[in-house]
């Protein structure tokens, strides 16, 4: 299969079911070497990736089972969101979260079913496997946004091969535990994960389609 970039760009979505039909690695390979073209200030190329699969991934999925049944914390090496945010930008955050729970048909009220679906993240949805992106400790905002314009080229590489993905920042949240688990070292930061496979479409997360806010609230031009 074979699309343009614009074609891509919309067909790439965040995918929370998958098959568990194998990918091949060298698909995996190919696709993280390929993403790499993506721009990056002064050529620095601060990304890091391991590509997680096969029976390694199935002992990882029993690690993180076995670390969030247990409950407790990490510290995160970032925050996710900003601890302060509001406005639009809290009102989509939340507007998605209620649409996938409504498509999973968990009310609000459901406190432990919502806990049990958030522990999903770290079963990467049923996918066979997982690309995990770090970066050095001494970047900055800007390196960091290199890192979304790789992620962004890993995902559309993906979908023109007919794969799906979803880019977890959740795995964040187990800094420790997936460094243990990779052997990253002390001076790289977990940035996220990337769930990579092909797309269950039975599964009802799936039916999710997030919205886009209108251009006049963000696009400005002039001239």
């Amino acid at each position: 299969m074979t699309l343009s970039i614009r074609e891509a760009v919309a067909a790439r979505r965040s995918v929370r079911g998958f098959l568990p039909d194998p990918v091949p690695l060298d698909t995996l390979r190919r696709i993280a070497i390929e993403a790499g073209r993506a721009a990056t200030g002064g050529n620095l190329q601060p990304w890091h990736v391991d590509i997680v699969t096969g029976d390694a991934l199935t002992e990882l999925k029993a690690v993180m089972a076995d670390r969030v049944a247990s409950g407790g914390a990490e510290t995160p090496g970032y925050a996710i969101y900003p601890p302060d945010l509001d406005g639009p930008y809290d009102e989509r955050r939340r507007a998605m979260g209620e649409l996938l729970y409504n498509h999973l048909g968990i009310p609000r009220e459901d406190k432990a079913a919502r806990r049990d679906w958030f522990a999903r993240n770290f079963q990467l949805f049923g996918a066979p496997a997982a690309y995990f992106v770090t970066v050095d400790r001494r970047m900055g905002p800007p390196q960091w946004a290199d890192l979304g314009m790789y992620l962004q080229a890993l995902m559309l590489l993906a979908v023109d091969v007919g794969l799906a993905t979803c880019a977890q920042e959740a795995w964040a949240l187990y800094p420790e535990t997936v460094a243990g688990f990779l052997g990253t070292p002390a001076e790289r930061l977990l940035f996220c994960g990337v769930a990579i496979g092909l797309e269950d479409p039975a599964d009802p997360a799936n039916r999710t389609r997030s919205e886009r806010a209108p251009d006049h609230e963000w696009l400005t031009i002039r001239g």
